[in-house]
């Protein structure tokens, strides 16, 4: 793992009123120098974290050398949302996970790009969750972003994701292997009965074994080794804190409020931030601004689509990151 660079965030008030004496922000950045390039912020999902590109970057298909997020061409930053473990100290954790909401977590980037001396965002693109950031850290500071970029996600949690974050907290609470059973119960809703179906084909490992199991247990091993019980609960709280709108006014107002060019991401299969969701808010928002467009995903994957069907979002990305290029270029020719 790349070391991680630390900002510290001192007396942070939450959005409830309570403050927070102490929190580390942990980040890393890749390609251009800061101050020598344009800068894209990526924002990571529930078990995600900063590294996003390089030997173990969980985007490389489309950040790099030459990718559609080219590092010859930007400066890429990535923070680690506080408490998800990805820093390795025991210390950093949270408790207190259901004093922080997704608005909160958009304050404390900000906090640290300020920090960084950075002002303004060509563009800010994240998936799940990190899209939920995205859209609140588009409102916080509605004139620093170019291009917003949320991708199998929403302005708000509907009470369809409210509903699964419950199940998913009342397995973390009740379960003798919470990490475990918390991961297999969301693999089936981050993916489809099609994909499942069309992957496994009803094969068995052993007698009465049959692979799927094996994949879930897997799956839900995994998770248990590199992360943390108290990171899960707060990334799973975090979910159904997301709106937008709450103690701001009317989606009319908060949307035209938005001064970024708005390209909305969504899966046709997604079962979770759904693409009906995702069309009413574009038809929504497209009565009141210009600058909104959507793209959708074809896929029998579902929610996890975006990490798997990368040719279909590298076409909707390339219009928005190839024209920046071009007028670079231009420029220097100038």
């Amino acid at each position: 793992m790349k070391k991680l660079a630390k900002i510290e965030l001192h007396q942070f008030l939450l959005e409830n009123g309570k403050t927070t004496p102490f929190l580390p922000l942990y980040f890393e950045t890749f390609g251009q120098p800061l101050g020598a390039a344009p800068v894209v912020v990526v924002n990571h999902a529930l078990t995600g974290n900063s590294t996003v590109t390089g030997e173990k970057g969980w985007w490389n298909e489309l950040i790099g050398i030459g990718k559609v997020i080219d590092l010859e061409t930007y400066t890429v930053i990535a923070f680690n949302i506080p408490g998800n473990g990805y820093d390795g100290i025991l210390g950093n954790l949270i408790s207190n996970y259901t004093d922080f909401t997704v608005r909160d977590i958009a304050r404390m980037f900000w906090q640290g790009l300020h920090e960084l001396k950075v002002e303004q965002i060509f563009a800010l693109i994240g998936g799940s969750l990190g899209g939920a950031i995205a859209w609140e850290m588009v409102v916080e500071q509605p004139h620093a972003v170019q291009h917003l970029i949320p991708i199998a996600t929403d302005w708000k949690a509907t009470d369809w994701v409210i509903a699964h974050v419950h199940v998913q907290e009342q397995i973390l609470q009740h379960s003798t292997q919470p990490l475990q059973d918390a991961r297999q119960h969301a693999m089936l809703l981050y993916r489809t009965p099609q994909s499942i179906n069309a992957r496994f084909k009803l094969e068995t490992v052993t007698p009465g074994a049959f692979a799927v199991e094996r994949w879930l247990s897997n799956h839900g091993e995994k998770l248990r080794e590199r992360f943390r019980l108290s990171a899960y609960r707060l990334m799973n709280h975090l979910l159904k804190t997301h709106n937008i709108t709450r103690h701001r006014g009317t989606f009319a107002e908060v949307i035209q409020s938005i001064h970024a060019s708005i390209h909305v991401v969504g899966v046709d299969s997604d079962m979770f931030f759904t693409a009906i969701e995702n069309r009413k808010t574009v038809q929504d928002a497209q009565g009141f601004i210009n600058q909104i467009r959507y793209y959708e995903i074809q896929s029998i994957h579902g929610h996890d689509a975006f990490l798997i069907e990368f040719e279909q979002l590298i076409s909707f990305l390339q219009p928005v990151f190839h024209t920046h290029k071009q007028l670079h270029y231009v420029n220097i020719q100038d």
